[in-house]
């Protein structure tokens, strides 16, 4: 039996601990025994009027009117078994994920609340600021939480990618859990929340791109990350994880595709729609921010993307499909501005998908790959020459 002491200034390396034998362990018991961790002087932590970075998230189950914080389940220990303990922190977005083991499946997938996607949203709400005794607007559960400063919680949301397993004996399952959060403008008085400012993207520079910057990308008005293709450890392609694509550093990736479940269903429409999204990801870029700081609703400050697909390079084959192999992301820039601080802008970019043809039932994978450049194009002044000098014209004798 011990106990941690926190911050005690009396209590120090160089002192010898006390000694308890068996027989004492009755008279500690009840000086000590409790069903609580904290000691008398310590309290519960009072909460701000607003969260605060690295803050635990507060959640509240109405049904049974308890408060509680909102956990983000992570690995531990080598075997990178799930602990489902672990409070999510404010402004801490982040990826986990981690394995868990079931001596029968079939039971697990009925009881267990870790496979079930209710469990993650269902019957609890979110609290906007953090406070004591009272319980403010809730808004929806989570997993991407827009926030606005001091005024606390926007909005939130959440997503679900889900998979059949099967087997009845022992088996594991690896899950991921994400944590993001947005960047939103505050609901003024008088203004429907539907009308503020759609989710924004911290700034990849200001105005121009900044080396190493993710590239900001729009799909129907939401702002996004560029992204890629990217492989787990057995070299497949990943269902959950993409490389961000950074300014100015061209990047390959390659990975290979299962296509086990795809030919059963089999047509080529459908097997190239598959292709596509694998290599573009779920969230199909549309236009590209022409500076590190463009806002969502300046049209002026993004590009279209120009998008050459299969359909333009098909060849005649009557036993086989054209699909996606290769996207190749082109990317032009230049260097804009004063020559003491020039600014890095985008003019445009292309999605290049290279093809190949795939016969039916033939193959089981595929190898995909992703390839990003990005090309200055920037056309440098003259240099500037130097001061004019003075033409003198000297006598050729005293008496010039």
């Amino acid at each position: 039996l011990f106990c941690v002491q926190l911050d005690d200034s009396k209590l120090n390396c160089f002192q010898q601990p006390q000694d308890i034998k068996e027989s004492d362990v009755l008279k500690f018991l009840g000086k000590y025994g409790r069903h609580s961790f904290l000691a008398p002087s310590q309290v519960q932590p009072s909460f701000s009027a607003f969260y605060r970075a690295g803050d635990p998230i507060l959640i509240y189950f109405d049904s049974s009117s308890v408060l509680s914080m909102l956990r983000q389940p992570l690995k531990m220990g080598a075997s990178g078994l799930c602990v489902d303990g672990n409070p999510a922190g404010f402004l801490d977005s982040k990826s986990t994920s981690c394995t868990r083991i079931f001596a029968n499946l079939s039971k697990s997938c009925i009881t267990d609340p870790a496979l079930n996607a209710a469990s993650y949203y269902r019957d609890f709400t979110v609290l906007k600021v953090p406070v004591n005794d009272a319980i403010v607007q809730s808004m929806k559960v989570i997993y991407e939480i827009e926030f606005s400063g001091t005024h606390g919680i926007q909005s939130v949301s959440v997503q679900f990618k889900v998979t059949n397993i099967s087997g009845n004996s022992g088996s594991s399952l690896q899950q991921r859990f994400t944590l993001h959060f947005w960047v939103g403008a505050p609901i003024l008085p008088g203004l429907l929340p539907s009308l503020t400012l759609s989710h924004m993207l911290p700034r990849s520079g200001n105005p121009g791109y900044i080396t190493g910057a993710p590239l900001l990308i729009a799909n129907g008005g939401a702002m996004q990350h560029m992204s890629i293709l990217r492989s787990e450890g057995d070299g497949s392609c990943s269902q959950f994880l993409r490389h961000t694509v950074e300014f100015g550093r061209n990047m390959r990736t390659g990975c290979k595709l299962s296509l086990s479940q795809i030919l059963e269903e089999s047509n080529c429409s459908y097997i190239q729609q598959k292709l596509y999204k694998a290599l573009q990801g779920m969230d199909r870029a549309e236009n590209l921010a022409v500076t590190g700081s463009a806002h969502s609703t300046q049209a002026e400050e993004w590009t279209a993307i120009l998008i050459q697909n299969c359909s333009a390079q098909a060849v005649n084959c009557t036993s086989c499909c054209m699909v996606p192999v290769t996207l190749e992301i082109q990317i032009l820039w230049t260097k804009v501005g004063l020559l003491s601080n020039p600014q890095a802008q985008i003019l445009g970019a292309r999605y290049f998908y290279q093809c190949h043809p795939l016969k039916f039932l033939s193959t089981s994978t595929v190898p995909l790959a992703t390839v990003v450049t990005f090309t200055d194009m920037t056309e440098w002044p003259e240099p500037p020459r130097g001061q004019p000098q003075m033409h003198w014209k000297l006598p050729f004798d005293i008496f010039f």
